[in-house]
Order: C-alpha cells, then structure tokens, then sequence
C-alpha cells in the first residue's frame, strides 16, 4: 500500500524538527506568526493540517535544512501538493531576498514598534548605501 503523500511530508517534517534542538517548535511559531499549537498541528502526521507553502522557506532556515533535507521534503510536498509546485519555486527564489530577525517578547508595544522601525530605517540606509556603492562601479 503507498502512503498518503500528505502522511509522507509530515512523517519527515516531524523526525527533521526532532532532530533539532530544544525550542525549535517555538522558534517556528514565532517565524511563522502563529501559535505553537499549530506547529504541533502540521508536524502530527495523524492530522490533515497542511503545512502552508509560505511558511516552507522559513521552515528551511529556522531548522537549517541541508540541501539535501530541502529537496527530500519539497519532493514528499510537491507530491502531497501537486498544483503548489509553481508557488514553492517562486516562493523560495523571493525569500533568498528576505532577512527576518526573531525579536523579544516586548512587554510595552510602543517600544516593539520602536524598534522595528529602527531596524527598518538601518536597514533601508544600509541598502542605500551599498546600491550607491554598486552604481559606481
């Protein structure tokens, strides 16, 4: 009998969070904006909750998958989740422009807001900076 595709990502996503250290699970729901809980959720091969493909690049780089471990799960996903093989490729190529930074828990939401910005406006001069480096080049 083959297993259910959507059985297979689980069952080697559930195994691959294993492996990692202590805290990975909450380390994923912070990166992905959600609630531990629902980790729990789409690691559990006993249930149908899907893993979204948004969350996949983040997935990689929270639990630093080998590229060996990336292909091996976008190949058990690609066959759970055939009509999201597009999505997947082009999400992947976008994230290799992202930066996310895990924050604190900030007790006082103006300060969390604060200091998003901050990051923001360092970002933004750093960009500029090294884009007016490049055009003279």
């Amino acid at each position: 009998m083959t297993k259910d595709p959507l059985v297979a990502y689980k069952t080697f996503l559930s195994a691959a969070v294993e492996k990692r250290p202590s805290g990975t699970r909450r380390k994923l729901a912070m990166a992905f904006g959600t609630h531990p809980s629902f980790i729990s959720q789409i690691t559990n091969p006993a249930l149908k909750v899907p893993l979204p493909a948004q969350h996949i690049p983040t997935l990689f780089q929270v639990c630093h998958f080998t590229p060996e471990e990336q292909d091996a799960f976008l190949d058990l996903y690609k066959r759970a989740h055939p009509a999201q093989a597009a999505s997947i490729e082009e999400l992947a190529e976008n994230e290799k422009n992202v930066v996310k930074i895990l924050l604190p828990q900030f007790d006082d939401p103006a300060v969390k807001a604060d200091v998003i910005q901050a990051i923001r406006d360092f970002a933004e001069n750093v960009i500029r900076l090294a884009d007016g480096i490049a055009k003279r080049k």
